[in-house]
């Protein structure tokens, strides 16, 4: 049976591999840019990939930033209301307990006064995505976001008389814009369509996805391996230090808007993509899907 202590052991667990490691594809990816890359930049690709092992090693986070945290919940039938009443209360304690135990930085602070109560805990944050889905376990997946890149995000309400070649020009400019600010070689997620805050949503949903699995619709699979291409070919490179590899990965999500719109929104990943998942089942079984145990 599903239980509050359950669901909490989960969470933790889930932000403290999404912070100690980093998913297959995400080291694939650098090693792959590793290999390909010469001087300054394979030089630091090189300590990034030694970051990874000795955080692993030592259960300590990959980055000083261990961001906010954002959670993709989708709740099926587990036989227990009480549960899913609670889980939004029980995510919140959960970070509140790992910010001491893992630890994390506490980054959460009022927006106005910048109050920092210390437990990256406060209104809205943690913030969680909940979907109802036709299943017999909850799917948990967490992902903390730090600041570097996140400050460089991007939303815009195009013109729909923009098209195609005006998502593209905007994609390239965030990029451009963006430069070394958020530790390349990044990961690209973009939210095209829907409304503004959904754009923006569908942008972070894209980051969820691997970046060695391309879109099933055959059309997006190829704006996304085009975007690629000419993201890389920017030469803005590792940390800014030039080279063939500014960013690992695209990954697009798209949402049906309003005739007369043309919401995108591009949100940039650091090389650390991080993220994790498990499900908890109707009898209290645990999948970590994302390391897998």
């Amino acid at each position: 049976m599903i239980d509050e202590i359950l669901v909490k052991n989960t969470v933790i667990e889930l932000l403290k591999d999404a912070s100690t490691k980093l998913p297959q594809d995400v080291k694939n990816a650098l090693q792959k840019a590793y290999e390909i890359e010469e001087g300054p930049s394979k030089s630091q690709l090189e300590a990034i990939l030694k970051n990874i092992k000795m955080a692993e090693k030592s259960s300590t986070p990959l980055c000083q930033d261990t961001g906010i945290h954002i959670f993709f919940v989708g709740i099926g039938d587990v036989g227990s209301p009480s549960i899913e009443k609670k889980l939004y209360d029980i995510i919140t304690e959960s970070v509140r307990e790992a910010t001491k135990m893992i630890p994390l930085r506490p980054n959460a602070v009022h927006p106005l006064t910048r109050n920092n109560p210390g437990d990256n805990v406060g209104d809205h944050i943690p913030y969680v995505y909940f979907t109802p889905i036709d299943a017999d376990y909850i799917e948990i997946t967490a992902m903390p976001k730090g600041a570097g890149s996140e400050n460089m995000s991007q939303v815009a309400m195009l013109n729909p008389t923009d098209g195609l070649e005006g998502i593209k020009k905007f994609a390239l400019e965030a990029v451009v814009s963006a430069g070394s600010n958020p530790c390349p070689p990044t990961i690209i997620g973009i939210g095209i369509g829907g409304s503004t805050d959904v754009s923006v949503m569908l942008s972070k949903m894209a980051l969820l996805r691997p970046i060695d699995r391309r879109h099933q619709d055959p059309v997006v699979a190829s704006l996304e391996k085009e975007l690629h291409e000419a993201f890389n070919a920017l030469g803005i490179g590792v940390m800014g230090l030039g080279g063939k590899t500014t960013v690992l990965g695209v990954n697009i999500e798209l949402g049906y808007c309003h005739t007369a719109s043309l919401p995108v929104a591009v949100n940039i990943q650091c090389w650390a993509g991080r993220r994790a998942t498990a499900r908890i089942y109707k009898d209290g079984r645990v999948e970590h899907l994302t390391f897998k145990k």
